[in-house]
């Protein structure tokens, strides 16, 4: 397979990944245009894998959690988000979608990752252990912790938000 055919043909999947992974479609454009680049590079490498949708996906994870690590090590930011007021929006499952994006930004990045690749993609526990170098008990403890971080949260905002009512 050619490098421009599977950039036509699986781009819009790969950003939606991504999307989902940063929570930020900006942020998860820089991260796919990374990704492709590194793997234009190495096409023949690339191309030669068995899986190579699997091996590009891995390539825009390994790009997201190393973007992680060098805006940590780089800046340091303010939580501003007390401060913002959310953009009015009457409907329910809107707000619900939004007050879970929020709260998954939140999550470490491999927590993040661990429950984007569970529960997006699809994937199963030894292969999320696979692509994020670690074992199966550990992917199952991520997410175990991230959803029950979720539910602490979400449950929290919720009686917060029905006690200002």
């Amino acid at each position: 397979m050619e490098f421009d055919q599977y950039v036509s043909d699986s781009r819009r999947a790969l950003f939606r990944f991504a999307v989902v992974l940063t929570g930020d479609p900006v942020l998860a454009e820089d991260v796919v245009a990374d990704a492709l680049s590194n793997a234009y590079e190495r096409w023949s490498t690339v191309s030669a894998a068995e899986h190579v949708h699997a091996y590009v996906r891995k390539m825009v994870l390994n790009e997201y959690l190393g973007w992680r690590r060098r805006a940590a090590r780089l800046s340091i930011r303010a939580d501003l988000t007390d401060l913002a007021e959310p953009a009015p929006d009457h409907a329910d499952r809107h707000a619900e979608a939004q007050a879970l994006v929020a709260e998954m930004r939140r999550l470490p990045p491999k927590q993040r990752a661990a429950v984007v690749l569970r529960y997006y993609e699809g994937l199963s526990f030894a292969e999320i252990a696979d692509l994020l170098g670690s074992g199966e008990n550990a992917i199952r403890s991520n997410i175990s912790r991230a959803l029950q971080r979720l539910r602490v949260q979400l449950t929290d905002d919720a009686v917060a938000h029905s006690m200002e009512a």
